[in-house]
């Protein structure tokens, strides 16, 4: 069989009975074909590699000028693969086992500031269809800190307004509840009851926030809007959509939110992962201190 016959295998493997996301299989995807380029070059197969040539991928791949971040990944891939090969007994050695991730720089993401997020919030002509459209995008992301693809994948049923939350689908298939703020429970009515059917081409269409078109909105149209708003509120700093959901967190620890209740409203499987967010504030409060204490 072919290599890629093996890679399918895997990957359905991933997504039925691991549950992952599609974009993380998509990735997976890419960086084990890149791999199999690799081997196809060395005139090797899949069951054919040892250490060594793991480790003269990877090293490769740094020559190619690819981050720590997404060496680590591919390891994890493939990591993911030849325990796979393994466990079905198509492999009786695992070549990574004993392989060790690429040392990732610890940057703190990006954060805007509560003015820049209500410059930003403040950009959208609510009194266009289009415009209440994206003000309630906006707000809604704000409020929640979803991630962006658990916001377009939303359908309308997913919304409780009358108890004020949401339903979304997470990572892994994990379904969480999150709390909608009162401002942004508002925007939604309003999008609901003004636009959302104006926008809606087909009767069986259940996406909540639409196209022209009145298809689904994608992530790259979604992306193009944030950027044109970033620019028009003047926000210099490259701004990405989870721009905004590590804004929500970070903004909820400086007043005083519970880690344990930010890590169940972002979906984080991991408390470390929610811990970024606790250097942020105190990052912000030292400049605070600084700033303020005449001693500092």
């Amino acid at each position: 069989m072919s290599e890629n016959h093996y890679l399918d295998e895997f990957l359905t493997f991933l997504r039925v009975e691991r549950g992952l996301a599609d974009n993380t299989i998509n990735s997976y995807r890419y960086d084990l074909e890149q791999y199999v380029s690799f081997l196809s070059a060395q005139k090797l197969k899949l069951f054919q590699a040892t250490q060594n040539v793991i480790l003269s991928f990877l090293n490769q791949q740094r020559l190619l000028n690819k981050s720590a971040r997404t060496r680590s990944r591919m390891l994890a891939a493939l990591r993911g693969l030849y325990r796979y090969l393994l466990q079905e007994g198509l492999v009786t050695t695992d070549p990574t086992e004993n392989l060790t991730s690429p040392k990732l720089e610890k940057n703190l993401p990006r954060v805007l500031s509560v003015q820049e997020v209500e410059k930003l919030l403040s950009q959208p002509n609510s009194g266009t269809l289009i415009g209440l459209r994206d003000k309630a995008m906006l707000e809604l992301l704000y409020a929640t800190g979803m991630r962006v693809s658990e916001m377009l994948g939303l359908d309308t049923e997913h919304l409780n307004l009358e108890l004020g939350f949401v339903r979304c689908m997470g990572k892994g298939s994990r379904e969480r509840i999150i709390p909608i703020g009162e401002i942004a429970q508002n925007y939604l009515r309003e999008y609901l009851s003004r636009c959302w059917l104006k926008l809606r081409k087909s009767t069986g269409e259940r996406a909540l926030f639409l196209n022209k078109n009145g298809r689904r909105l994608t992530r790259q149209g979604f992306w193009k809007i944030l950027k044109a708003y970033a620019k028009k509120a003047g926000i210099q700093s490259e701004i990405t959509p989870h721009v905004l959901r590590h804004s929500f967190a970070t903004h909820l620890l400086e007043n005083g939110a519970d880690l344990r209740a930010v890590q169940e409203m972002l979906g984080h499987a991991d408390i470390t992962t929610t811990q970024i967010y606790t250097h942020l504030s105190k990052r912000k409060m030292r400049e605070v201190y600084e700033k303020s204490h005449p001693r500092a």
